[in-house]
Parts: C-alpha cells; structure tokens; sequence
C-alpha cells in the first residue's frame, strides 16, 4: 500500500515538469531572421561558377554554406522591371512595368511586396542601398530605410572634381559611355562599404522581434570606380577576354538585331584598346562587392543570429562585355539573364548544395514565404523552391522566364534557351548542351520544331501595354523610421 501511495505522489509531483516539456516542446520555433542581399549588374563570373579569372573568396564562401544554383536567371534585363517583379512577385507582362521610368508605387497601388509582408507579420524590416530602383522607396514598407548620400553614390566627390578640371587619375579613362576610374580613396568613401557598416550595425543591435534586413549592393553596375586596389588584383597584360565568334550576329531575326543595337559601342573599345581595361575595372568592381559581403557575413557569423538566419543574395541581372558584340545588358542572352542566386536557410539547406535546375527569380518571394511560415500573397506569381534548398537534385520542370520590354521573351530550360520577339514573332534557339556560347541559332531548322513548342507553352499569356506613370526618372526619396 506504501508502495503505491508512493508512486501516486510521485505520478502527481512530476506532472507539472511533465507539462512544462510539453509545452514547451509545441512551442512555436522561433521566427527566422532575413538577410535579403540584392547585387547590382552581376553576371555570372563567380569562382564558385567555375570562373578562374575572378576573385570572390565571399561568395564562394557563402556557396559552400548553402545552396548556390547554376542556372539562375533575372526576370528582367533592366533594372526597374526586373527588382519590381522580384519584390513583388509580379512579371513585367503582368505589371506593365518594362523599363526604368515607371515608377512601380504609382503602376501597383497597394501591391504587397516582399519587405511589407514581412513587416505586416510582425517582422523588424530595415534596409539601405539599392533594393528597389533607386528612389522608388515606398516607406510604408519598411520600419526604417537608410538613404544613402548622394556623395557616396557612383564617382567619389574628389575624383569628380579632377574629372571636371580634366586632371583625370592614373588609369583613369572614358571610351564611348564607359567611364573608367580607379579611386585614390579608402573603401569607406563608397556607398556600398557604408551600406554594408550600416547593415553590420544592425547585426550587432540586440532585437525583440524577428528581423529582416536588406543590403542593396551597387556595384559592379557602372561607374566602373572602386579603390585602386582592386584594380591592381587584375593586371591588364594576365586579363582573359571572353571567346567571341565575330558572325554571331549573322543568324539573328530582325528583333534580336534591334534589340542588340549596332556594334558601335563594342567597336570603339576594341579600336581604343580598351577592352582588357573594361574587364579589369568589370572584375575590380566584383570584387570589391566581394569584400563587403565579407564584412557583412563576419558581423553575422558573430552575432547571435548566425545560426537562425536565412541568407538569399541575388543579382538583377547579368552583363555583357564583348560577346555578342554588345555591351552592358538589354538582351535576351545568357550574358544578361543569368545572375548569382545563393540560399542559406537553416535546417533545410546543406552545406556546398549545388542546384542545377532553371529557375527565375519570380521564386524568391514564395520561397521566403514558405521558410519564414508566412502565408503567400494571392498575387505572386512564382513558385517556392524550397524542396530544391532541401534537395538540389529533386525533381523540377518549371523553367526559367525573362522579359525585356514589351512582348519579348526568353525561355530557359537545362539544356535549351528558346527566345521569342514581339512584332515580327522572330525566334531563336540555342542548344547549350552544344553551344553554351549561344553562336548558332537553331530555330529555323524543322527539326527542332517539337523542341520549340514545349518551350513557347511557357511564354507568359499576359503582356499587358507599357504602363507610364508621372515620374520621368527616378526621385531620390527619403524614408525614415515609422513612428
């Protein structure tokens, strides 16, 4: 009878410890934090992409703890269009937002965008830099967005000045639009090292609710000006220029040749002798870009949220520097389109992940919804790819999507890029199983036919018209802390 009253009482005094790790076990996790880094005119050369040229000891660092994908691509090949339907989840047929004087605020009243969900959840959002083309900051979105200086956007005040006294610095040159200057500055001088101090800031700020941090990092978009530095990592005379076939453009429609513009530009840099000098500055910009994302990942790694936060970078869009004979962006090429896109989602990605599926960038917001446990916004038209973060080599045929001005589209599969143009219906097909440089354009063979209409069920259903707004151009805004 002692025995039972015994373990009676025994049954009853643990069952409020019993309880306890219960509770505490259904608990909610705690919500994840964000690191959203968005990159500026970014192409493909990542030494983590297999590039030998460049330097960019932070984002390979940052590929070996994620999730880095092969095959990723912008949804446009201009700025505005393309960070709008990012953040919003929107593709430019879909907002009427094609170039970069449409002010997205005034097109999509009200939209959701990815920064104010987040706040409407419950989420701390703060950002600087680039994220949303220049001043087309919405504060509402934000609990605080940091304007950058003018001073520290694009050439230094100093170097400014010498340049309008015509006493330019040693390297420093313009050839066609392009302008070329390595900086007698320190890194601190520039936008993005004051950005990135801003966000490191942040990290080191202790914080009751869950955070959601953006870095908007400018370069390598031109000016092509960084500390001097940089620039002597790439000695002009060891610089590899890219392999070009100089009657690439002879199999081009009509749309692709207009949408490409004359070889002017390209011209006057081969005639000037300038085309290893762009590169060098093309790969000094990378990597300075490289050095701030250091300095930011270091803050994280030493912060308390290290292990609790997820980490998406990504690029706007790619860049051309010769191929093709072209320059800049504005194509439906590989060059443009392809863009860095890397995942850090804690208990879900593995390190060194490498993902070679096609995806777009139409994904972010759906898949930041789904890690974080928010619902997703009716309107987004992506997919979540976080069975991909789990499982690189999972199954998936969505293929990849870009837009460039009104009814232009490319589709991009693993092995195929099939573009259509508005107007004349001109085609392109490149097979980069093949023909990863994209030379010979296949879309005029029959037999290829069946190849091109899988591709062309994916071209979006809606264009709608350019839709103008009453901005011309970008207004620098300022937003601040909401009270």
């Amino acid at each position: 009878m002692k025995r039972s009253l015994a373990l009676l009482f025994l049954a009853f005094s643990t069952f409020p410890a019993l309880t306890s790790v219960r509770a505490l076990a259904a608990a909610p996790a705690a919500k994840p934090n964000v690191l959203f880094i968005a990159v500026d005119d970014l192409r493909d050369w990542m030494g983590y992409l297999g590039d030998a040229q460049v330097r960019t000891p932070n984002f390979d660092r940052l590929a070996k703890r994620g999730v880095s994908f092969t095959r990723s691509y912008a949804i446009s090949t201009v700025c505005n269009p393309s960070r709008t339907a990012t953040l919003t989840g929107l593709r430019p047929g879909t907002s009427g937002i094609y170039g970069n004087t449409t002010d997205w605020r005034e097109a999509l009243p009200g939209v959701v965008t990815i920064p104010g969900h987040f706040k409407a959840h419950n989420y701390e959002v703060l950002g600087t830099g680039k994220i949303f083309h220049d001043g087309y900051v919405r504060a509402a979105d934000w609990t605080e967005f940091r304007t950058e200086s003018r001073e520290a956007i694009g050439r230094n005040v100093q170097e400014t000045e010498l340049r309008l006294r015509g006493r330019l610095p040693a390297g420093a040159f313009t050839v066609g639009r392009n302008v070329v200057t390595p900086l007698d500055v320190p890194d601190s001088a520039l936008a993005d090292h004051q950005n990135a101090t801003w966000i490191i800031d942040q990290l080191q700020r202790p914080h009751s609710a869950p955070r959601f941090l953006a870095l908007g990092l400018r370069k390598p978009h031109p000016l092509f000006e960084v500390p001097r530095r940089f620039f002597d990592m790439y000695p002009v005379e060891k610089i590899q220029l890219p392999k070009v076939n100089d009657r690439d453009r002879d199999d081009l429609p009509k749309g692709g040749l207009r949408m490409a513009g004359s070889t002017d530009e390209h011209d006057t840099i081969v005639k000037a002798g300038k085309w290893r000098e762009m590169i060098q500055a093309y790969l000094a910009c990378i990597t300075f870009t490289d050095v701030q994302l250091g300095r930011v990942l270091d803050a994280l790694d030493a912060s308390p949220d290290r292990d609790n936060t997820i980490i998406v970078l990504w690029s706007d869009h790619g860049w051309h520097l010769g191929e093709k004979q072209h320059w800049h962006k504005f194509t439906l090429w590989e060059e443009s389109t392809r863009a860095p896109l890397l995942w850090v989602a804690p208990g879900i990605t593995h390190p060194g992940g490498v993902c070679e599926r096609t995806v777009d960038f139409t994904h972010i917001f759906p898949t930041l919804c789904d890690l974080a446990g928010l619902p997703r916004p009716a309107h987004v038209e992506g997919l979540s790819i976080r069975p991909l973060l789990a499982d690189p080599r999972a199954a998936w045929s969505t293929p990849a999507v870009t837009t460039y001005k009104f009814g232009n589209h490319a589709v991009r599969s693993e092995r195929w890029r099939y573009i259509r143009y508005d107007g004349d219906g001109g085609e392109e097909l490149y097979d980069h199983d093949a023909d990863p440089r994209e030379w010979t354009n296949l879309a005029a063979e029959a037999r290829f036919a069946a190849v091109k209409a899988e591709h062309a069920r994916w071209l979006p259903a809606v264009n709608r018209p350019a839709v103008e707004t009453a901005a011309a151009a970008p207004k620098r805004t300022k937003a601040g802390r909401k009270k």
